[in-house]
């Protein structure tokens, strides 16, 4: 199994074309990211919200353990009934997915800010939105970032599911593989996309550490202005 995974990744001709390893790595970030970017809309604005009021947070908390609770595969396979095959249920269901974690870092980020720096922000004159951007938002980057990080890999991990609805992505050599009982292309998956993952784990890793000085050098400068 081993060895018909060594061969495959070896041969030059399974990298390229339509169904080469370089078009499903492509197919699979580009659902990974649209899953992860719809999330975001909808759970930055919400997590601002909960965070910078206080307000909502037992309701937060209960809907993102729903979310968290449900099968995306199931998901997706009932969607996908209703709708049919193509982007749609997927996605969804890996915006279900990624909403939690960024929702939850988002909601931390805020609430971690210490209440006597808003308030004495408030103090200066300074408006309920420059609380938010000038003052909460930098504090709460590294947060935020986690909260990245947490849903960019939940997701990349599951998309392979998008190839059970024929769509493409590094699934397909796990179901392609599994139809014909070709362990070796199972494996192959696998392996891509656990190190397509640890790769964007990395590299987010280390935006997030060179975000989070800035933010408190800058966080610093407004204080003492």
């Amino acid at each position: 199994m081993f060895g018909d995974m060594l061969g495959f990744l070896a041969d030059g001709a399974n990298w390229i074309g339509s169904d080469g390893i370089l078009s499903r790595l492509l197919e699979h970030l580009g659902i990974s990211a649209l899953s992860v970017l719809i999330a975001a809309v909808i759970a930055i604005p919400i997590g601002i919200l909960i965070g910078h009021t206080g307000r909502g947070v037992t309701l937060a908390v209960g809907a993102m353990n729903t979310l968290r609770a449900l099968p995306s595969l199931g998901v997706m396979t009932l969607l996908a009934l209703f709708i049919g095959l193509g982007l749609i249920p997927p996605v969804i269901a890996l915006v279900a997915l990624a909403i939690p974690p960024l929702l939850a870092g988002v909601t931390s980020g805020f609430r971690s800010v210490d209440p006597t720096t808003v308030d004495a922000a408030r103090a200066m004159g300074m408006r309920e939105g420059q609380i938010i951007t000038q003052v909460e938002l930098p504090l709460a980057v590294p947060l935020i970032a986690a909260g990245f990080r947490n849903a960019a890999l939940q997701v990349i991990a599951t998309a392979t599911i998008a190839a059970y609805v024929n769509l493409g992505g590094l699934g397909r050599y796990i179901f392609d593989g599994l139809a014909v009982y070709d362990y070796g292309s199972m494996l192959v998956g696998a392996v891509l996309v656990s190190m397509l993952a640890l790769i964007v784990d990395g590299t987010l890793a280390g935006l997030g550490a060179i975000a989070a000085p800035r933010t408190g050098r800058r966080s610093r400068r407004s204080g003492r202005t």
